[in-house]
């Protein structure tokens, strides 16, 4: 395959990106629409639980569908199809229907997110060279994170100054700007049909779960890095963290929110400049290790600023995770099956945010916020250790760009 230029990798960067941040906004805009109409507490948890059945429902047929289908066309469509539900979404909140018509739509929505994240993730090595992966991912990864942050952070300020259909019309045209991004990339790599039984799997949904199981690597990685999401994330603790703890005001809580992901765009710039990891899967062990402490420390931190350096390096050390997971992933997956391989991982990793979630305000009133942070920071070391006691072979992985597709029979 011929070198890559910068531009395509801009395109495929800024298509991604783009979405998630027409993500973020819808997800911030009908949760205030819904609240100041209805004033239910409980309707806020169906905003997201309609968003969140269609993944876990869909993924079986999904994976299957991205591995028949030409991935780039059907992320083009699917970007669309999120533009499609943005105007949809204008009109609703134009007319003021009724909230069952929004809730519709988030399942809509739901459905098409469900298909974009395989498929997109799917795609990028099938149009990307081998050796441009890491490069790829570390600037999606680091983009996508700050998109998902400014995103609501655009919302909240637009939607007091204007009506939330032109939020929700904005969304559209992100959706269509983010296809045509998807349609302008180069036409991606033929998959190769694969043997015999290969063909007959591709059918078989269990194809992608019984790789990631056979896949000592992989399974590795993903298990690391769902129960460091799972246990030492403090993103949905933070509102009270700034209040409460630090005392400060929503101006601080946007600096908070901030913080993570202005590390991981820092370390997406220093990521390019170093030499390629000898041994990333002690990277990966030491990072997330590494995660845990800096939780454990945000925790005990009763300074502003020393909690947002600590955020800043959370986010850093999660930049470098993400894209070690994910390159491993497109190095060692067959084409033949990627697809449903990341509508299984896009469960599990996707999953892990809204349990991650609920687990913190969980823990957070049952044994207090700051213990609930301390612990879970502990318990993502503990889950290094026990990680790397169990697949040794993590630690002694070569790197990346030696790793070669497996055996997907």
């Amino acid at each position: 395959m011929p070198e890559v230029s910068a531009s395509p990798i801009a395109r495929l960067v800024g298509a991604r990106s783009l979405n998630t941040f027409g993500r973020a906004i819808i997800s911030l805009t009908v949760v205030w629409e819904l609240y100041e109409r209805t004033s239910s507490k409980f309707l806020l948890g169906a905003v997201g639980l309609v968003q969140v059945i269609p993944v876990v429902l869909l993924f079986v047929p999904v994976g299957a569908l991205v591995d028949r289908s030409d991935r780039r066309t059907l992320t083009t469509l699917a970007a669309l199809g999120a533009g499609v539900i943005g105007i949809g979404l204008a009109l609703a909140s134009y007319f003021h229907a009724p909230v069952p018509v929004y809730l519709g739509l988030l399942l809509a929505f739901g459905c098409v997110t469900a298909v974009h994240a395989p498929a997109s993730m799917s795609l990028i090595p099938l149009i990307m060279p081998r050796e441009d992966l890491v490069r790829t991912n570390r600037i999606t990864s680091s983009l996508q994170e700050l998109a998902a942050i400014t995103g609501p952070a655009l919302a909240g300020l637009t939607v007091k100054f204007v009506d939330a259909y032109w939020v929700y019309a904005f969304v559209a045209l992100t959706g269509l700007a983010s296809g045509t991004l998807y349609r302008a990339l180069p036409k991606p790599r033929t998959v190769e049909q694969g043997t015999p039984s290969a063909i007959a799997g591709r059918r078989d949904w269990r194809t992608g779960m019984r790789f990631i199981f056979r896949s000592k690597l992989l399974l590795s990685a993903i298990t690391l890095d769902m129960f460091a999401v799972l246990f030492a994330g403090v993103t949905a603790l933070l509102p009270v963290i700034a209040s409460d703890v630090l005392h400060v005001d929503s101006l601080g809580l946007g600096i908070l929110r901030a913080a993570q992901s202005a590390g991981a765009v820092l370390m997406a710039v220093i990521g390019g400049r170093l030499p390629a990891w000898r041994r990333p899967g002690r990277v990966l062990l030491i990072v997330v290790a590494l995660f845990g402490a800096v939780t454990v420390g945000f925790g005990l931190s009763r300074s502003f600023w020393l909690s947002v350096v600590l955020l800043v390096a959370a986010g850093a050390l999660d930049n470098i995770s993400v894209v070690i997971r994910l390159t491993l992933e497109q190095m060692v997956v067959p084409d033949a099956i990627r697809g449903r391989v990341s509508a299984v991982q896009f469960v599990f990793i996707g999953m892990s945010n809204e349990l991650g979630a609920a687990e913190s305000g969980l823990a957070a009133g049952l044994v207090g916020t700051v213990p609930a942070i301390v612990a879970g920071g502990a318990i993502a070391i503990i889950v290094v250790i026990a990680i790397a006691a169990k697949w040794p072979e993590l630690s002694h992985m070569p790197p990346l760009a030696e790793l070669k597709p497996a055996d997907e029979s």
